[in-house]
């Protein structure tokens, strides 16, 4: 397609008799210019165009597309004439039509990023609200937010050996922080007027921090010397000074009292520090001081020697060295380059690059101290350069991002941002090369840069990364098993999945009935037989298949078919049921296999018709029972947390029996005005007495010894139900009482229920009419001991019973239109004891602060506190242990902003947690099939948290469970049979 245009630029001048024109257009789709070259006829009307032009002339030129490029030029004045120009001769576009780099991550925040440095494990974020945010680098969960500066973060610097992090800001504060503990250090001031910060480096070697200041000054302060140096006077303090404006005084010779903001916090903490009126350069440039960086080992003053390179609004670079004592430092080189500002440096090795107003890039040789290079990089201002894996990076202020190799040849160019990038970074952080850009689009992105890098080592194909890869190809697989639009994407879904499992070594099959369903993907992994170990066989079941997500309401924050990360969360339809986990266990396997120490056959059953009651699944296992052989254990992870903070194991399910209740009438639909009186039996009337019949206002279920085969409680049930209320209510009060929390929970889980789910009638909605027909769907929810085909046959006995009693002419139909056996593990058993340790072992310790989101029950409260209540008291239900998420908002419920955990007493030593053992009260047909078909026991290690959203819109995975999933089921898979 021909580009859209932003702008032109005609240039004219005499060429002889001719007029010369030459046009460029700036490409807004790709941020890209296009040289333009016209025949003299087009340009002698151009300029006679301009020359002619009053004020306001606008000149528009569009490109007609012919073939694969532009050839036609259609120039229209402001006063609309128009003028076409065939056989237009384009000049080839730049070299930065390269693919851009996959995006591995993006977090949100609700201001501009302005600052991004990162340290060993952790990425830091400066933002306009003065805020530092704290994210893994592994997970990108925020771990915490500081309340740093009340002005906004201008600069963030992370020292050498990465314990460091400085930040400089809009208020003329320099703070230095512990990265790992994140608390504040120092807090140093200038007591000159030096404006905005803009950006700070740190010597390790010196213990010294410089700084560059608005008021075009470089200052500096020696660490080492803080004990030393008298106090600081506070009152020079800059929160603690008149400002010019603000504070001038009005008539009357007073001033208004500044306000302060009851929501405005400051960072606390930390030793105040006061640079020496002598530790100074007054105007190091004659611009404000842009940025700084630190380099060693340039010129003669030895591997070691450190030199602080700085650039200005001067349109200069200085370079400075440093040392202790006096001068400490010490102007030594000016680079001039031109007027435009420089706004941003980076080195690499002897060569340093300046981004520039205007878009250009200078590259310069230490060495000789002599600029060898411009790259016209792009047509707008240049804000951010980053190097790394022998590649240049820069940011423009158009949102566009470049990669430049060793030829300064641009290898890739994209939209990184909606609009600004103010800040980047380059990290190889646990093997993974990412190129970390911020911008006042309010998001911090990460991009995988490892297939442009040229230093790096291939990652691991079972890498982290490869998960990602693939759980974001599986997820663009459509396999919506209830709608048959979507009946060759779950095929094609099956094929991919079936080579994921051929790469990583295992025999494959698939399996089929004879039905027109979803086939069952079958992989065995064998075992390394050098571990000289019995054969022992685990087979891992999963469901390839998902609920729809058609986003008709534009309910998703993305596409569900397009994974996307997002503030440590993996977005998309499948993620967490079942794609996530399935492929967790796969890449476990796939480690095992790589290392040579899988001591166990693992066997993979992966169905594609769970969410449509797992239609033909029975069949298809019986049929290829002699494929399959025999099993030992089996192991799924098909649920989900009991909240967001405290991983589980699962040992029960609830049983199901989905029925449809059918009443008709032999007339036909009546209108009521017309044909209604007591004398007619209509179809909803008998439907709504008959469905009063099966519970009391209590929710009891009124079928006859519904109750009579349900099991009573034991004392380590008891005791497991006591442990999961206790954890719960010692981080959240607001939950109620431990007995009132118990019983929501053994209600949930290990009593039954009965659910209406919705009426249907005939006739046309919101009309006057007697209804023919009326139906309802409902279903009843079984316990362990309750016989499903007992409680079928009992649930149409007494539908028949009743119906027969209302003494009606019309027709009762009862269809039972799927079903599902309850299931009780054994906890105690082997495969549980070893999937704890695992669990404990790579959770680790768990300390989560208070959380107090969560709403209580106003109308509960008050009538608890009047000592009269006649309503029931409101269950808790997972919405409520999961504070009511909203993912359509930052996924930063579980951020901590660190004044307030420094309100909060310090926590002893952490015991590990052991995760709480819980039933669930939804049902999976397939796990108790499978432990009577191959008389094997199960267990059920929910990967998820309860607010994944699974089912609902906006379903994610957090990408820390996905990892820790794939660690405890390496160490199931490889130490459950060596016990």
């Amino acid at each position: 397609m021909a580009p859209s245009m932003s702008s032109i630029t005609l240039q004219t001048g005499r060429l002889r008799e001719t007029p010369k024109v030459s046009i460029s257009l700036h490409d807004t789709v790709e941020g890209k210019q296009l040289a333009l070259l016209v025949d003299q006829s087009v340009s002698y009307h151009l300029w006679q165009m301009r020359r002619g032009s009053t004020n306001g002339e606008v000149y528009a030129l569009k490109l007609d597309d012919v073939g694969a490029s532009p050839s036609v030029l259609s120039i229209v004045t402001g006063h609309g004439q128009k003028y076409h120009a065939p056989g237009l001769n384009n000049q080839p576009r730049d070299p930065s039509n390269g693919s851009s780099p996959p995006l591995l991550h993006r977090v949100r925040n609700q201001r501009s990023i302005l600052a991004v440095a990162v340290s060993r494990a952790r990425l830091f974020a400066g933002t306009q609200s003065g805020d530092i945010l704290v994210w893994s680098l592994e997970t990108y969960e925020l771990i915490c937010t500081i309340s740093a500066h009340r002005g906004s973060v201008l600069s963030l610097f992370v020292s050498r050996d990465g314990s460091l992090l400085c930040s400089s800001a809009g208020d003329a504060i320099v703070n230095v922080w512990c990265t790992e503990k994140l608390y504040r250090l120092y807090s140093l001031y200038s007591t000159y007027d030096v404006g905005d910060v803009f950006c700070v480096a740190y010597s390790d070697r010196l213990t010294t921090l410089y700084l560059g200041a608005q008021n075009t000054s470089i200052q500096w302060y020696d660490l080492s010397e803080r004990d030393t140096r008298p106090p600081p006077n506070l009152a020079s303090h800059p929160s603690q000074r008149s400002h010019r404006f603000f504070d001038s005084k009005g008539p009357g010779g007073t001033s208004t009292p500044r306000p302060v903001s009851a929501g405005e916090h400051r960072a606390h903490g930390g030793q105040e520090l006061e640079i020496d009126k002598e530790h100074i350069i007054q105007y190091a440039h004659y611009g404000y001081v842009y940025c700084m960086l630190l380099a060693t080992g340039l010129g003669n003053g030895g591997l070691d020697s450190e030199t602080l390179i700085s650039g200005g609004g001067d349109g200069t670079v200085k370079l400075w060295r440093l040392k202790r004592g006096v001068p400490a430092i010490e102007a030594t080189a000016t680079l001039e380059g031109g007027d435009d500002s420089v706004l941003t440096l980076t080195i690499d090795g002897t060569f340093l690059y300046t981004g520039k107003l205007g878009g250009d890039i200078s590259v310069w040789d230490l060495d000789t101290l002599q600029m060898i290079r411009t790259v016209k990089a792009h047509t707008v201002d240049v804000l951010t350069l980053a190097v790394g894996h022998g590649l240049l990076f820069s940011g423009s202020a158009n949102g566009y991002a470049k990669i430049f190799n060793q030829r300064y040849e641009c290898i890739s160019s994209w939209k990184a941002h909606n609009d600004l990038i103010l800040a980047s970074t380059v990290s190889s952080t646990s093997g993974k090369a990412m190129y970390i850009t911020g911008g006042n689009d309010d998001c911090v992105a990460t991009w995988d840069i490892a297939s442009f890098a040229n230093d790096l080592n291939k990652a691991s194909a079972i890498s982290n990364e490869q998960l990602l890869e693939s759980l974001e190809k599986f997820v663009s697989y459509r396999t919506v098993s209830s709608k048959s639009q979507y009946a060759e994407d779950c095929r094609r879904g099956a094929s991919w999945l079936r080579g994921l499992f051929k790469k990583f070594g295992a025999s494959t099959e698939m399996l089929t009935t004879e039905e027109h369903v979803n086939p069952v993907v079958f992989a065995r992994f064998k075992r390394n037989l050098s571990t000289g170990k019995a054969a022992k066989k685990i087979l891992f079941y999963g469901h390839y298949d998902v609920i729809a997500a058609d986003n008709e309401r534009n309910q998703w924050i993305i596409d569900p078919f397009a994974m996307q990360g997002m503030n440590g969360y993996l977005y998309g339809r499948g993620v967490s049921d079942n794609k996530g986990p399935l492929l967790a266990a796969l890449y476990a396997v796939a480690d095992l296999v790589a290392e040579r120490a899988l001591a166990s056959d693992v066997m993979f059953v992966v169905e594609g018709e769970e969410e449509c009651g797992s239609r033909g699944f029975q069949r298809a296992i019986q049929k290829h029972k002699h494929i399959i052989g025999e099993v030992d254990w089996i192991l799924l992870a098909n649920s989900y947390w009991l909240n967001d903070s405290f991983p589980c194991l699962t040992y029960g399910l609830r049983g199901v029996i989905h029925a449809t209740i059918r009443i008709e009438s032999d007339r036909p639909d009546l209108h009521s005005g017309v044909d209604g009186s007591h004398l007619m039996d209509e179809a909803l009337k008998d439907l709504v007495s008959l469905l009063s019949k099966l519970s009391g206002s209590d929710g009891r279920i009124k079928i006859p010894q519904f109750y009579d085969p349900i099991l009573p409680t034991t004392i380590a049930e008891d005791q497991r139900y006591a442990a999961i209320s206790r954890t719960l209510l010692q981080h959240n009060s607001e939950y109620g009482d431990a007995d009132m929390l118990t019983a929501s929970f053994k209600a949930r889980w290990r009593e039954p229920s009965l659910t209406i789910h919705h009426l249907h009638t005939s006739g046309p909605q919101g009309s006057a009419v007697i209804p023919h027909l009326a139906s309802a769907a409902l279903s009843l929810r079984l316990v362990p001991n309750q016989n499903v085909r007992d409680v079928q046959r009992a649930l149409t006995e007494f539908l028949d019973d009743s119906f027969e009693a209302l003494h009606t002419s019309n027709k009762l139909t009862t269809q039972i239109a799927h079903q599902a056996e309850p299931w009780l593990g054994n906890p105690e058993n082997l495969l549980y004891r070893t999937l704890e340790e695992a669990i404990m072992e790579a959770w680790g310790p768990i300390d989560h602060a208070r959380r107090t989101s969560v709403s209580t029950n106003k109308t509960a409260a008050k009538s608890q506190k009047s000592g009269v209540s006649k309503i029931k008291p409101t269950p808790t239900t997972s919405s409520t242990l999961t504070n009511g998420s909203d993912h359509a908002s930052q996924a930063t419920a579980d951020s901590n902003d660190l004044h307030e955990l420094e309100k909060q007493p310090k926590s002893p030593i952490l015991k590990l947690q052991r995760p709480l053992y819980i039933r669930e009260g939804g049902s999976i047909p397939a796990i108790r099939f499978l432990e009577k078909e191959f008389d094997a026991p199960a267990a059920q290690l929910p990967c998820g948290q309860a607010s994944d959203s699974a089912h609902l819109d906006n379903e994610r995975l957090r990408l820390s469970n996905l990892y820790k999933s794939r660690e405890i089921f390496k160490k199931v898979f490889g130490e459950l049979l060596l016990k």
